[in-house]
């Protein structure tokens, strides 16, 4: 196994370099994708003198997560990673998690692991709270699986799992699609806990649009709902009797 980090970045010049310095001290391979952004970010990074120690991806317009998430992934099958450690750029994954991820990824090679935050955190927007139940029942619908989080961004990718899989959407709702679409082709989905922090409200980083995103989310739902019955428990089903 051969393991990077990717962390997708848009306006987090604030952030950056910490949440830059904290990874660096668990993986030799960090790729940074500066999807777009419109602040100083562009600037920190190649200002920083880690700048040396990361490989970084740029483009000039905001294309969404999901895309940055697929510029990186490219760059890392290029380098011969095997697998990418995914975490988000505003600080509140911590690095120090990541042995943890590794650790269960050796052990489950050919899954994708997922982060399962604690949501008895007091801190926690309560927003959050029922977002991810939200997304839990639309994902259990549409896979037959349940998962305690399905929000997370902090999680560890079979990129040879991941190659031949094409988005339906390019932004933030792509994360659940990438599970979802996952399942349907059989991958194993393996769990574990991470740790997060939450900020005070006032230095919190978030570029999620409530009514916005929550709208795209729910019509990817739907578009997802009705694959699933024509196309993911059927292949699903197939993958099995042909993998027995």
């Amino acid at each position: 196994m051969k393991i990077c980090v990717i962390v997708p970045v848009y306006n987090s010049e604030n952030h950056i370099v910490d949440v830059i310095r904290s990874v660096l001290q668990y993986t030799e391979t960090l790729i940074v994708v500066n999807d777009g952004s419109t602040d100083g970010t562009m600037e920190v990074l190649r200002a920083t003198p880690l700048r040396k120690k990361i490989e970084l991806v740029f483009y000039a317009k905001n294309r969404g997560k999901g895309y940055a998430l697929q510029q990186g992934f490219r760059l890392a099958l290029q380098l011969g990673v095997t697998h990418a450690i995914t975490l988000d750029a505003d600080g509140q994954h911590l690095a120090s998690d990541i042995p943890v991820l590794v650790q269960k990824a050796t052990e489950n090679p050919e899954a994708l692991i997922v982060g399962a935050r604690k949501f008895d955190n007091p801190n926690m927007p309560r927003g959050n709270i029922f977002a991810n139940k939200f997304s839990n029942f639309w994902f259990m619908v549409q896979t037959g699986r349940k998962l305690p989080d399905t929000q997370t961004g902090f999680r560890v990718y079979p990129l040879q799992k991941m190659r031949r899989i094409r988005l339906f959407t390019n932004r933030y709702e792509a994360e659940l699609e990438l599970l979802v679409r996952s399942a349907w082709r059989n991958v194993q989905l393996v769990s574990q806990a991470i740790n997060v922090y939450y900020p005070p409200k006032s230095e919190r980083l978030s570029h999620f649009k409530s009514c916005r995103d929550f709208f795209r989310i729910s019509v990817l739902n739907i578009a997802l709902c009705f694959c699933a019955v024509v196309w993911g428990y059927p292949i699903m089903l197939l993958r099995k009797i042909f993998t027995a």
